[in-house]
């Protein structure tokens, strides 16, 4: 299998486009939030489905340290992974998707779904959970949000967009589900997988800004 972006290398820097934060010159905002172009190529004989996840692994367990403008998150604190998008039942089929196809903008309270277009279904990503106690931005967050990590992170955030080549036509997951679900339903079924990763930061001191 093959897969990748013509917006960054393997390994680099996402651009701040793709992103759903950036940095102002007072603090953080909103940034454009689009999904990023992807394409793929060479599946394995036997595909019938394809499965898109895109998750961040660098996620602070503990909280109680995020967006403190006095401290950064300790670099040895435990981490977690964090969902951006979930993505199945992809037509079985070398394609592309185009930049901003699935999301252009950060929606508060998040898009709608599961339905997506030809067949495919979206997931909930964790900025669902991330909000749920926000009366401004509380909502299931279906499909594409992206990078958002803290301001004050001492780690530079890992993006891995992984897709799945499956041996049957529809993922075994029903109604508002999410990247365990779609991770526990993936066992047994997996053909072949291919990533292409990038990182993010708004930690001033790791970007070098003033």
């Amino acid at each position: 299998m093959r897969f990748w972006s013509d917006a960054w290398t393997n390994g680099e820097a996402i651009p701040e486009r793709f992103g759903a934060g950036r940095l102002t010159d007072t603090g953080v905002a909103y940034s454009d939030n689009l999904s990023p172009p992807l394409a793929w190529g060479d599946l394995p004989t036997g595909t019938r489905s394809l499965v898109l996840i895109c998750h961040d692994f660098d996620v602070p367990s503990d909280a109680g340290d995020v967006n403190q403008p006095d401290r950064e998150v300790p670099a040895d604190l435990p981490r977690v992974d964090f969902f951006h998008w979930l993505l199945v039942d992809l037509a079985p089929v070398a394609g592309a998707f185009a930049e901003g196809q699935w999301s252009r903008g950060f929606t508060p309270r998040g898009k709608p779904g599961p339905a997506a277009a030809d067949g495919a279904r979206q997931g909930l990503n964790d900025y669902t959970g991330w909000f749920a106690t926000d009366a401004d931005n509380s909502g299931d967050y279906f499909g594409y949000d992206g990078p958002f990590p803290p301001f004050n992170d001492s780690l530079i955030h890992h993006y891995v967009f992984t897709l799945y080549a499956l041996d049957v036509a529809e993922l075994a997951v029903r109604g508002r589900f999410d990247g365990g679900q779609v991770r526990e339903a993936l066992a047994g079924h997996v053909l072949g997988a291919a990533t292409l990763s990038g990182t993010y930061t708004l930690n001033r001191r790791l970007r070098g800004a003033a």
